[in-house]
Order: C-alpha cells, then structure tokens, then sequence
C-alpha cells in the first residue's frame, strides 16, 4: 500500500496535477489496492482532518490579511520600517524585513504578507536601484522569516495536529524569527556594500514620530491578538474574529480605502484561499491515517533512534525534510502527514514539543521560498514580473543565511523557549 502511495504521488506530482489531488488520490488508490478498508474512510479521515474548532481561525485570519492588504494598513506599517531602518547602508532592503516582522504579526498569511509587502516595497527598490531579481529575493526571504511571528496559520493547524498549546508556538516563534531576520539583514548589509548601494540621507526624529503616530492604529491590532491570546482573554479562533472586525473598521470607516463595492470580492477571495487550504488538510489527514494504521511510526522510530547523534541530528535532519517538502507540498499537507508519525520520535527522545513544532514552522517556511518551486517564491517573481530562473541566483545566499539562522534556534532552544517559560505557557 505505501509503495503505491509513493509512487502514485510522485507520478501525478511530475504530471502537474495540484497537490491537494495528488495526496487525495494517492491516499485513495492506496486503500483501494489493500481491499483491507472501506473506501468510506476517505470520506470521513477528510471530514475529520477540518472538523476543528482551533482551524476556525485559519478562514478567519485570511480574510483579516485580506483586508488589511487593502486598507492601507501594510503601507503605514512599511512607512514606520523605512524610517526606523532606511537610514542604514541596505536599509531599504532591511525595511522590508522589519515590515514583513510586524505585518506578518497582524496578518497570519503569508499569502498576504507576500503580496502585501512586495507590492508595496519592490517598486521603491526598483527605483532605488535595486535589480528586479535582488528585490524579489529580499522580499521572499523576509516573507519566509515572517512566518515564525504570529498569529501563524501553520501554528494554528500544528496545535490542532499535534494537541500543542497554540498559545504557547504562538510565544515561542518571536525570538526566533529576530534570529532569522538579522541573519537575513547581515548578508543585506554586505550585499549593498558589494553592489555600491548608499545608505539613504539621516532620517530625523520628527519623521520617526509622524511614521509611528501614522501607524499606530495599524500596531493596536496585534497589541488586542497576542494581549488577548496570551492573557488568556480570548482563543485564537476568537482573536482572528476580532482581527477582521478590527481591519474592516479601521479599512472602511478610518482610513476608507476599502469601499462596500470591495467586500464581495475580499470575501469570495478568501473563501477561495480558506477551500484550498482545507482540501489540502482533508487530504492529508487521508494519507496520515493510513501511514499510522500501516505502523509507520513504529519504523520510523525504531530507524531514528538507530542514527548516531541523538537529538541535534533529528532536529537538523527534520528541518531539512520540511524545507523539501515546504517547497514541493506548500507546507500544511507536510505537517498533518508528518508531524504526528514524528511526534512518537520528539517524545523518545525528550525534545521539547514547542521547540519542535517552532523548527518545523521555521523549516517549512523557507521551503515556501526554496527556488526554484516554492510556491511564495513564485508569488514575489510574478509581482515583480521576473522569471523565476533569473531570482533564483539572487535568492539563494538568503536561503543559506536562513538556514545559520535556523541552525543556531536549533542548537539554542532558549531562544525557542524563554518567552513561554517567561509567560507561563510551557
């Protein structure tokens, strides 16, 4: 059954048939050669991979990065970063990263923090003189940082998965993504050195305040998201209800860059989003149910605790799996189908299961913007009209840098770890 599973993926995979199909019929075909089990589990492994209340938020969510795509609120955001960081050497490209960190804090999607951020910086660098591939790379790897900041759709779905606080990966991802960010700004820095980038004219104080005081309803959102989440005030589900409510008052009546003649498209586009994402999960869950019920934790086990190294080689060796499979699966059919066929492992091996579940959002989110496949990476080429084999060169030192990021959370686990030790949430 798994030969053929294995096989049958792989193949609709090369002919291009979307992922979602390609789990689905391979999980499908796979039950349907062992005659072992009624062909209704699909139905009801489907059902039950979405029949969450935690996976509420994830609609949710995406209709708030929606509307705050358009209601001007990630152009203030992306002003107060030009003008905290615009000043350096690089600084341009460095405000992205600071704007992708805050914005991703509010949005939840990297979709729209993709989308977001790019449209909104990759002309000013063109002009700046930035080449259009350069722009393209900056924008992808700060996007693949970005998904470690919550509130994170893969978190959300991890918590449901694995049964782990989502409270606590949504504490434990802001350390390491300022990891991963300054690794990104170091190769930034020496980047605009060799390619005779200036550092912009000193930007004063006055400037800084205005930028904050124009961004300061857009910062009020996460202050109610993780004040709300990590008080322990409100659910995430409930969190992401009073994120759309918040975007679309402050989207419509505030800055009124979103007209009613704008809803109906915002919605239908989300609905669309939230579909695929949920078919990818019912799916998957297809596939996870058939791997447990065939043992396959048990074998992967009894192999993982049989490879020298202990834990700092599981941890280095899973990241690079999900960076792989982040590219070639989009990241959450990955992690239903994996993470609970790991998590037999992490337990054996006294891993910490935030600090875990962290290195697996972090690995999953530059397999996201792993050239020449990763789908968010294709995202930022088509806005800025550049084929994907000419970014590809410019992206790969970011790739590199985000993996020494990634490699000091891994082998340092308080960074993972102090804010839900500090907050009382692990």
């Amino acid at each position: 059954m798994i030969t053929l599973i294995a096989v049958s993926f792989f193949v609709l995979l090369g002919m291009g048939v979307p992922v979602a199909f390609v789990i689905g019929v391979s999980g499908f075909l796979g039950l349907w050669w062992s005659g072992q089990y009624p062909l209704t589990v699909v139905v009801k492994q489907i059902f039950e991979g979405v029949d969450s209340f935690v996976l509420l938020a994830i609609p949710l969510f995406i209709l708030a990065g929606a509307l705050m795509e358009t209601g001007g609120i990630a152009v203030r955001l992306v002003r107060l970063a030009q003008v905290l960081v615009g000043w350096i050497r690089g600084g341009l490209s460095m405000a992205v990263v600071v704007a992708e960190y805050i914005f991703s804090g509010i949005s939840g999607s990297t979709v729209a923090d993709v989308s977001a951020i790019g449209s909104t910086m990759i002309p000013p660098m063109l002009r700046a003189g930035y080449r259009p591939e350069q722009a393209v790379a900056v924008v992808s790897a700060a996007s693949a940082m970005g998904i470690l900041v919550p509130p994170c759709i893969l978190m959300i779905v991890i918590g449901s998965v694995a049964n782990v606080s989502v409270a606590a990966l949504f504490a434990a991802g802001f350390v390491p993504a300022v990891v991963i960010a300054l690794a990104i700004m170091v190769y930034i820095w020496f980047d605009a050195r060799r390619s005779g980038i200036e550092a912009r004219e000193h930007v004063t104080w006055g400037a800084v305040g205005r930028a904050f005081t124009d961004a300061l309803i857009p910062l009020g959102l996460p202050a109610i998201i993780f004040g709300g989440i990590l008080g322990g005030a409100v659910t995430p589900t409930e969190a992401a209800v009073l994120a759309v409510l918040y975007a679309f008052i402050v989207g419509v009546f505030v800055y009124r860059e979103i007209a009613w003649k704008d809803l109906p498209r915002l919605l239908v586009h989300s609905a669309v989003v939230t579909a695929a994402d949920c078919l990818l999960l019912g799916t998957a869950a297809v596939v996870a149910w058939v791997l447990a019920v065939e043992q396959i934790p048990q074998i992967l086990l009894k192999a993982m605790l049989a490879v020298p190294g202990g834990n700092i080689v599981f941890l280095v060796l899973t990241a690079v799996l999900f960076i792989l499979l982040g590219a070639v699966l989009e990241g959450l059919p990955a992690v239903v189908i994996l993470l609970p066929t790991f998590m037999p492992v992490v337990t054996r091996l006294g891993i910490d299961v935030v600090h875990y579940s962290t290195v697996v959002v972090a690995a999953t989110g530059i397999g996201l913007f792993l050239p020449p496949i990763g789908v968010g990476f294709f995202i930022a080429c088509g806005i800025a009209n550049v084929p994907s084999d000419r970014a590809t060169g410019a992206m790969m030192p970011y790739v590199y840098m985000m993996c020494v990021g990634l490699l000091v959370v891994i082998l340092v686990p308080w960074f993972t770890l102090i804010l839900p030790r500090v907050l009382g949430l692990g």
